[in-house]
């Protein structure tokens, strides 16, 4: 069974849009690059035609990559989720239980759309899942490196 990739349209529409630019118009830079390193001459020794055909390779990997996120993607509209409990696609805002502190709020999001630095959490990561389905007051436990933390959801926005 091949994974999922939950996704809001707006990534989904992101990544079309990356596919269909390396498809097309940096194909193309890439191949006139092959050309111009080949009639540098002697291709052993041409690094030009070796970075060339690297960069190639790794257009080729992006592409495939892409097409199979596109493939199997699932796209979550975190309207349609019950209002009072977290899903994908809410901002939830969470006190530890232990300091009292109360933490930045975070998006969870699927994993194609995550990025911790700014707040946004994937719903497959381990606070992302102890997250999924808490309502305001539940207690959630997270593993965390340093061991189990615990921390109580103050609020969610949909």
């Amino acid at each position: 069974m091949k994974k999922e990739f939950k996704m809001s349209e707006a990534r989904f529409k992101e990544l079309q849009e990356e596919l269909n630019y390396l498809k097309t118009t940096r194909s193309d830079e890439v191949a006139e690059q092959i050309k111009v390193a080949r009639g540098f001459g002697d291709l052993s020794e041409n690094s030009e035609y070796d970075e060339a055909k690297n960069e190639q390779g790794k257009l080729y990997s992006r592409i495939a990559e892409l097409e199979d996120i596109i493939q199997y993607a699932v796209i979550v509209d975190g309207n349609n989720g019950p209002t009072n409990q977290v899903t994908i696609g809410c901002k939830v805002t969470v006190t530890d239980k232990k300091t009292g502190k109360d933490m930045p709020a975070y998006k969870i999001v699927g994993s194609q759309e995550a990025d911790a630095m700014h707040g946004i959490i994937s719903e497959e990561s381990p606070f992302g899942k102890a997250l999924l389905g808490a309502q305001e007051g539940d207690e959630v436990d997270v593993e965390a490196p340093r061991g189990t933390i615990t921390y109580i959801v103050k609020k969610i926005e949909h």
